[in-house]
């Protein structure tokens, strides 16, 4: 995982929180870890990311 993680705060309606959760808790995540996998893998499909060894573990 990254060392320089940062914090923000996101507003979100309850009905997409409450699918949120459910979603993460389907794949055994926590809210925060479903996040970065979607946002990761959003950002590797789009070629956004750099091309290195160390992006390639993050979430996995």
């Amino acid at each position: 995982m990254a060392k320089d993680k940062k914090s923000f705060v996101l507003r979100i309606n309850g009905e997409t929180m409450s699918a949120l959760e459910k979603w993460a808790a389907d794949e055994f995540r926590s809210v925060n870890g479903q996040l970065e996998y979607i946002i990761t893998d959003a950002l590797r499909k789009a070629g956004r990311l750099p091309k290195n060894k160390d992006n390639s573990s993050d979430n996995e």
